[in-house]
């Protein structure tokens, strides 16, 4: 029986629940691949993040910028002005933040990922965006704090928000001094928008993954297995952005809400209101360029980066031991 090299095999364990990853390998043998595939997947997901980071920073000072004195009139004229003012490390502000919820969010979002498709039975379609679903929902926890340090140190010391330029160190400051002037709350600012970007989009995202590897017929004995991926993983992401980017405008306005001290919004749908009866619709598509021109490589970085890793690691001896093949992993911000 031929096995693919693919989430929905290393995610369940191998076909049929994962049972047979447990007959043909010994324990010591399981734990130890479950460990490398893990510490591939942060690997992985390390190498998504510097090179996306960047496109994140554009995305989000577009997001947030004023209507009546924008600072920048699209992606390159923002890539252009904060090489210029800020240099190129400019681009890298709040990467702190992804960086340090990364190993994290990894941990919850396979494991639980995994485990919803064996306890679902089967491996559908539908499941898959189930499970997807509920890994999404479950970061959330991790994911919304994350995001909040990671906006407001992306903000900090341009334009309006200039004054604050000294503020925070750190992402891990920033998160400090929040909990200590807004307690709880303020650290999870965001999070019901959060919430409803998250879950469908980690839905759309397994769903496109496992549908595109099927379609392309994903096989271990293709030798073009690594595009493959790569154009999966690439495709999977821009769907899953696609599918919430609205939203993620609103989470990002209301993240940056308060930064100036006035607060604008009183919620999600004060937000929308007045973001679109100020701006119009377009409002709801700002820095989706260089959001989509960040998902693919994202994507790119990551499967490629894990693939080498693996390909170092493991020899030839353990990949014969082991029938389930390598795990191949993915992170979110996504």
């Amino acid at each position: 029986q031929q096995r693919r090299w693919c989430p929905r095999a290393a995610r369940a364990g191998g076909s049929g629940g994962g049972s047979s990853t447990h007959r043909t390998c010994s324990r010591g043998a399981v734990e130890s691949r479950m460990a490398l595939d893990f510490l591939a997947g942060c690997v992985g997901g390390a190498a998504g993040v510097l090179v996306g980071h960047p496109f994140d920073t554009v995305k989000v000072r577009l997001q947030v910028q004023s209507v009546e004195k924008p600072l920048y009139r699209g992606t390159y004229h923002c890539f252009q002005s904060i090489i210029k003012h800020e240099s190129a490390f400019g681009l890298y502000k709040g990467i702190g933040s992804p960086m340090m919820g990364l190993t994290f969010i990894n941990a919850l979002v396979f494991g639980v990922q995994g485990n919803a498709i064996r306890a679902l039975g089967k491996d559908t379609p539908l499941n898959q965006f189930l499970a997807g679903s509920a890994a999404g929902a479950i970061q959330c926890v991790i994911c919304c704090p994350m995001e909040l340090a990671k906006t407001r140190m992306q903000l900090q010391g341009t334009g309006e928000y200039s004054l604050k330029s000294k503020n925070y160190k750190n992402s891990l400051d920033c998160l400090v001094k929040i909990y200590q002037k807004e307690g709880l709350r303020g650290i999870n600012r965001g999070m019901v928008s959060t919430f409803l970007r998250e879950t469908p989009s980690f839905g759309f995202y397994f769903l496109t993954y496992d549908s595109l590897t099927r379609y392309l017929g994903c096989e271990v004995e293709d030798s073009y297995i690594i595009p493959k991926l790569l154009l999966a993983g690439g495709m999977s992401g821009i769907v899953s952005w696609l599918s919430t980017y609205p939203v993620d405008v609103i989470k990002s306005r209301l993240q940056a809400d308060g930064v100036r001290g006035v607060v604008q919004y009183n919620g999600i749908l004060d937000c929308v209101r007045k973001s679109y009866h100020e701006e119009g619709w377009r409002v709801f598509t700002r820095g989706l360029t260089s959001t989509l021109l960040r998902a693919f490589p994202v994507n790119a970085a990551t499967f490629a980066t894990v693939t080498v890793f693996l390909m170092y690691m493991r020899s030839e001896e353990n990949l014969r031991e082991c029938e389930a093949g390598p795990a191949i992993q993915q992170p979110s911000s996504l």
